[in-house]
């Protein structure tokens, strides 16, 4: 697959998610988004109203995760957390799936945390991610997220948090593009470090790419 840097950069979701992220780290990680112009800057809540401001004059969007990164929080507090979010600036809302839940086979309580917040953010007229972190899954219990995400109305499912151990695989990307079809999102999160696996990702199904690594891969000679 051939791409240019210009058009890879809009498949990436420039990513600051650590706990010891400073202002300054926040703002370099804006610089570089803006520099390089790709689809957004990805962070924590808190960092959201500065993400919003560094960005303004740009095409580059505020996504703001929520729920992060355990997914196990009540719904009540994660659809405030998105709604606070969105009033912040953010564009768009990465949600961390209750996977607990998932794997102890309640459905209706994974799918009904999904459409809560995918209700409140699509309100304000903005997309949401479901991250159903799949290092913790079987391959039928990522097929099962990925349908009650879709069935809760989710724009895209997204394959991690890069807090878990493990990030997004081809074989993930592929299962999860196979099982939401053509009008769901698929976003590859965690582990990709290079250029070739970024395009690799995209060719299994990936329409957006998760990255911190966002400057190497496009200064890659």
């Amino acid at each position: 697959m051939e791409m240019s840097n210009q058009e890879l950069a809009k498949y990436i979701d420039h990513t600051l998610l650590v706990a010891n992220a400073t202002a300054d780290d926040i703002r370099k990680v804006c610089a570089e988004a803006k520099q390089f112009n790709t689809a957004s800057v990805c962070v924590n809540s808190y960092w959201i109203p500065l993400v919003a401001a560094e960005l303004k004059d740009s095409d580059v969007n505020p996504i703001s995760v929520v729920g992060f990164p355990f997914g196990a929080g009540n719904t009540e507090g994660t659809v405030a957390e998105a709604e606070q979010a969105i009033k912040d600036g953010a564009e768009e809302i990465d949600m961390v799936i209750n996977v607990g839940a998932l794997r102890d086979k309640q459905d209706d309580v994974v799918k009904a945390d999904i459409q809560a917040i995918t209700d409140k953010v699509h309100e304000y007229n903005k997309l949401l991610k479901v991250i159903i972190e799949t290092v913790y899954l079987t391959d039928e219990e990522k097929v099962r997220a990925c349908q009650l995400s879709v069935e809760a109305g989710a724009d895209f499912v997204k394959t991690s948090t890069g807090f878990a151990g493990g990030g997004a695989t081809l074989a993930d990307v592929k299962l999860m593009r196979e099982t939401v079809g053509d009008k769901t999102g698929v976003k590859a999160s965690g582990g990709i470090h290079t250029r070739e696996e970024a395009l690799q990702m995209i060719e299994a199904g990936a329409t957006r790419l998760g990255m911190s690594a966002t400057v190497n891969v496009l200064t890659e000679d």
